[in-house]
């Protein structure tokens, strides 16, 4: 007889193991996944999620921050103008626009103090600049201008050399 339900589930008296040994019901704390609190701000997972963007689309949502300010409307607007869907400016306006902002508030950042964190937890390094970047002059700086801020500061090698490059046709 199979171990596995009508649906094809596996029992729960399977034992599994990561592939370290430790066993994956057990006890143990998994460092690779875990959830935020229920209580942290939403601008946090925000956060979460723009760091997963690549440079370009960083630069062009602090680019787009200028027309909306609201996070997740200017992720997806990006996402849209990248594909052609929409009649805002085009990608890459809104790049040269983003680079131009980063170049600006780069330097109230950088008189801020310090670098970007230390690697340790995302949302924590995310939580460490937001308080940072509320310390800078950074003009009329809405949410998704802070946001998109916050995330190229934590990635500002990758973004600084992003800036640097002239625009690419067709991005």
């Amino acid at each position: 007889m199979s171990d596995r339900d009508s649906l094809g589930h596996r029992g729960a008296h399977e034992h599994t193991e990561y592939r370290d040994g430790r066993d994956r019901h057990g006890d143990d704390y998994d460092p690779r996944f875990s959830l935020s609190s229920v209580d942290d701000p939403a601008l946090t997972e925000t956060g979460v999620m723009l760091m997963g963007l690549d440079a370009e689309r960083l630069l062009a949502g602090l680019g787009m921050a200028a027309l909306m300010d609201d996070p997740a409307q200017v992720a997806l607007a990006v996402d849209r103008v990248r594909h052609g869907v929409t009649a805002l400016p085009g990608f890459d306006g809104l790049l040269e626009t983003g680079v131009r902002r980063w170049r600006s508030a780069r330097v109230a950042l950088a008189a801020a103090g310090s670098g970007p964190p230390a690697p340790a937890s995302l949302r924590r390094a995310w939580d460490e600049t937001l308080r940072m970047l509320g310390y800078c002059d950074l003009g009329d700086a809405g949410s998704a201008t802070t946001a998109h801020l916050a995330a190229c500061w934590l990635r500002q090698e990758e973004i600084d050399r992003c800036a640097r490059r002239p625009a690419s046709a067709g991005s």
